[in-house]
């Protein structure tokens, strides 16, 4: 029977501890960037383990330390591994090669799903986040942290570039619970596809739906994309033809700088498209609604 309580069985005699002072000004530097808090912070925090500055370890004596203090907590065994697994991916980088951690996880029977997420946050930690989607985004996970997750990627997305943090949420598809990580989300799709983010908007309830299509609106006229001439040619219903008027006419959003121009876009849009609504088929609303955005356009170059 392996012995994860032996501080021995899971660290070798032998084996180099990788927390001298870079290691640990790294580790802290990327705390910082991460604003504040590792994900491994929040699996000690979350697990019952509060204590600040765990980890790192500050030398040998911090591992046995932490050792300790994992295996006689009230967590559940899984959940012990998981964690020893994690300070065992630093020291794979000392060792040149990953030894270690899958010895530790094969000998100690420690369930494939905790190995592929503890692995995916240690990851995220090291900001390789590309990676690190391989496995958080794996569909043998519970989506635990999601909303974390969601939030670093987005916040961490370079120029406008929000392919992780989309394909993460379009692939776990978590049910975010922070209205921070929703506004994040949101408004990344939003800068990356208006009608996603439009169709997005209505799967919710009407008060979030309604203050999503507000954001909808801020997120295209306020940015520099081709996205904000898509705006005025969105097939709206009919509550958010109301919402789109009132916001750019009386609300918050009158005062953006495209919000009358993009008003008159949309009525000019919509009296000729039922001008010719009776004279086309609907194989051909295509061609001319593209017509029309075209002739529109003309008029504010």
């Amino acid at each position: 029977m392996f012995e994860y309580t032996d501080y021995h069985t899971v660290f070798p005699a032998g084996a180099q501890v990788p927390y001298d002072r870079k290691r640990i000004h790294e580790i802290e530097a990327r705390r910082k960037d991460l604003g504040g808090q590792l994900f491994m912070d929040r699996v000690l925090k979350a697990l019952g383990i509060s204590k600040n500055k765990i980890y790192p370890p500050k030398n040998d004596n911090g591992v046995k330390q932490l050792h300790q203090q994992i295996c006689e907590s009230n967590m559940s065994m899984h959940h012990k591994l998981s964690l020893l697994y994690y300070v065992l991916l630093d020291f794979d980088i000392v060792d040149g090669q990953a030894s270690l951690s899958e010895t530790f996880a094969s000998a100690s029977g420690m369930p494939q799903k905790y190995e592929i997420f503890m692995k995916g946050l240690w990851y995220m930690d090291c900001l390789a986040f590309s990676t690190a989607l391989e496995y958080v985004a794996h569909p043998s996970l519970v989506p635990d942290f999601a909303d974390d997750i969601v939030i670093t990627l987005v916040q961490h997305s370079s120029d406008g570039d929000f392919d992780l943090a989309l394909s993460y949420y379009h692939t776990v598809q978590p049910v975010l619970k922070s209205s921070k990580a929703l506004e994040l989300i949101f408004g990344a799709m939003a800068q990356t596809n208006v009608t996603e983010a439009l169709l997005c908007s209505r799967t919710y309830p009407e008060y979030t739906r309604e203050l999503l299509f507000r954001q909808l609106i801020a997120e295209t006229l306020g940015s520099k994309s081709a996205q904000a001439d898509e705006l005025a040619f969105l097939p709206f219903d009919s509550l958010e033809e109301v919402w789109f008027e009132e916001y750019l006419s009386s609300g918050e959003g009158r005062n953006l700088k495209k919000a009358k121009d993009t008003l008159l876009v949309r009525k000019i849009a919509s009296d000729r498209f039922g001008e010719i609504r009776t004279q086309r088929t609907s194989s051909q609303w295509g061609p001319v609604l593209e017509g029309i955005k075209q002739g529109i356009e003309g008029q504010f170059e």
